[in-house]
This record gives structure tokens, C-alpha cells and sequence, in this order.
């Protein structure tokens, strides 16, 4: 079976990835490879797939099913794979082998067609919120520590990147990066977070009813980690009437449910609706950049 890459994952690539082109070029006969080395028979690619990674599902040779995922080294798979195991399936999907080869995950199979975005919102935000809440652990203090980014690091990188963002969202930009110099300034108590959460990333699982997948973890404060959340089916909010108050009161009640502070939360909330906004416009998505910049001018 021919594993080509999915095409959301070739555009994908091609908008955030230097040198995306050889690794795509490359990835069917990397998959191949990895299949064959672990006899796996491959059932089908999953289509349309993530972003970052190819997902393919796949059976072990004692037949269980499992996901085959292979990513760019951009995408920091080896810091997936730090924090998956530091969780060991504790709220999230379960690491299936030690490393083998760099970029290339053997993972419990879930229902990828599955997610809490499938659930009524109430539900799927009271849902997401209890998956979350397991992940936020103390970060490994062994030699896995030294690949995850902090907070501050990856900020760093994306306020650098804003600041040549055009002079027509200047304003929202200065706000942003007001915002993060003072959550900064003093924060509370750092754990290993999922970094990159929403409800597309928690999948139904056998084992326990909703577990998360697909990190790109960072360690910090949980107010960062929740910020994501906020803005989930932001197209649903921008077409409502409503939607900027329902935004305040979405802000609210995560915040008293986790035991986060509200003004953090509102906070990050705001820097990361304006970087990706930023990061859309910059792509070439402006419909996209639009929607996240009208949530960030509620915040």
C-alpha cells in the first residue's frame, strides 16, 4: 500500500517547514521502512490527517491496532515522545515502544474519527477541561527534561516573529506583547503542559473514555495550556451576536473549574489568538487571521 501523505499535510508543511519539500519527498519511503522493521500491516493512512505528522493506522503482528505517526523534526517528535512517556497513559494516548528511530512514534490506537469536538459545546469544553487537568503534571527531573521548551522560550520565538507583523494589527500585537512581558514577570507554579490543546486533540479512547493526542509540550503555567481551549470553534462564536460574552463567560467558568486565574488566563488567551493570527496572515490565510484577530479585539 502506497503511504503518501495526505494533501492538508503536504500544504501544511509547506507554509511553517524549511526544506519541507525533501522530507515529504522522502516520507513514503521512510514510512515503508518503519513499517517493515516493526512487521506491521498497514490498514489505511488517516486522511485528512494533522498538520504536522503523518498518521498511519496500522496492526502489530499479534494483530492489536495501533498508530504509526511520523513527523519532521520541527514538529519536535522527540519531545512528544519525552512527554508521552513521563505520562505513561495518564490522560493521554499510551507511548507503545522505546525509541526506535527519530521522528517515528509507535502509539495505542484510539478512535480517530472521535473527538469531544463531537459533543454538544457544554459538554465537550466540561470534557476536554477534566482531560487536560490530568496531563498537568510536574515535569520529569531526569534526562528527558532538557527537551521540553519553556513557556518563555517558545514566546520568545513567536513575539519575535510578531513584532514585523503589519501596521494594521499593530495595536493588537503591542497588546499581546504587553500582556505576555507581564505574565512573565511573575509566574506561578510551572508544569508539563500539552501545548498545542483543543478539543480536535482529544480522541475517544478502550481504555478510558477520552485521552489526549498530538502534544507539542512546553512547561509552564496551566493558564497557557488553557488559553487554547478558550478560543475552540472560534467560527461558531464569531457568528453569534453573543459570542464575545460568551467568550468572557467561557473565560470564567475554565478558569474556576481548573483553578486557574482568570486575568492569566484572559491574558494568554490574548497572546495566542493575536500570534496565530499573526502566524495566519503571514501564511496566506486571511480568512483565518480574521476570525482570530476579531476574538483577540474581545479579550
Amino acid at each position: 500500500m502506497a503511504l503518501e501523505p495526505p494533501q492538508r499535510l503536504v500544504r501544511a508543511l509547506g507554509e511553517s517547514v524549511p526544506d519541507a519539500d525533501d522530507w515529504v519527498d522522502k516520507l513514503p519511503g521512510t514510512a515503508g521502512q518503519a513499517v517493515a522493521l516493526r512487521e506491521l500491516t498497514v490498514e489505511r493512512v488517516q486522511v485528512p490527517g494533522g498538520r504536522s505528522s503523518l498518521v498511519v493506522l496500522v496492526r502489530r503482528p499479534d494483530g492489536t491496532p495501533a498508530v504509526l505517526k511520523l513527523a519532521p523534526p520541527r514538529a519536535r517528535p522527540e519531545s512528544e515522545r519525552a512527554a508521552l512517556a513521563h505520562w505513561d497513559g495518564r490522560g493521554a494516548v499510551q507511548l507503545l515502544e522505546p525509541f526506535v528511530a527519530e521522528g517515528v512514534l509507535l502509539l495505542e490506537r484510539l478512535h480517530p474519527d472521535v473527538s469531544v469536538r463531537s459533543l454538544p459545546e457544554a459538554k465537550a469544553l466540561l470534557e476536554a477541561a477534566g482531560t487536560l487537568r490530568r496531563l498537568w503534571v510536574e515535569p520529569p527531573d531526569d534526562d528527558n527534561a532538557h527537551v521540553f521548551e519553556t513557556v518563555a522560550e517558545r514566546t520568545g520565538r513567536q513575539a519575535s516573529v510578531m513584532r514585523s507583523a503589519p501596521a494594521a494589527v499593530a495595536g493588537l500585537v503591542a497588546a499581546a506583547l504587553d500582556a505576555r512581558e507581564s505574565l512573565l514577570a511573575a509566574p506561578p507554579e510551572e508544569r508539563l503542559l500539552h501545548g498545542t490543546f483543543r478539543q480536535s486533540k482529544v480522541l475517544s479512547g478502550a481504555r478510558s473514555p477520552w485521552l489526549a493526542v498530538g502534544p507539542d509540550p512546553v512547561v509552564g503555567e496551566c493558564a497557557f495550556d488553557l488559553a487554547r481551549l478558550v478560543r475552540d470553534r472560534v467560527e461558531d462564536l464569531i457568528a453569534t451576536p453573543s459570542g464575545a460574552a460568551t467568550t468572557r463567560r467561557r473565560i470564567k467558568r475554565l478558569a474556576e473549574s481548573l483553578e486557574v486565574d482568570q486575568e492569566r488566563l484572559r491574558g494568554w488567551t490574548l497572546f495566542r489568538a493575536v500570534e496565530s493570527g499573526v502566524r495566519a496572515l503571514r501564511v496566506g490565510r486571511p480568512k483565518d487571521a480574521e476570525l482570530l484577530l476579531e476574538f483577540a479585539g474581545w479579550l
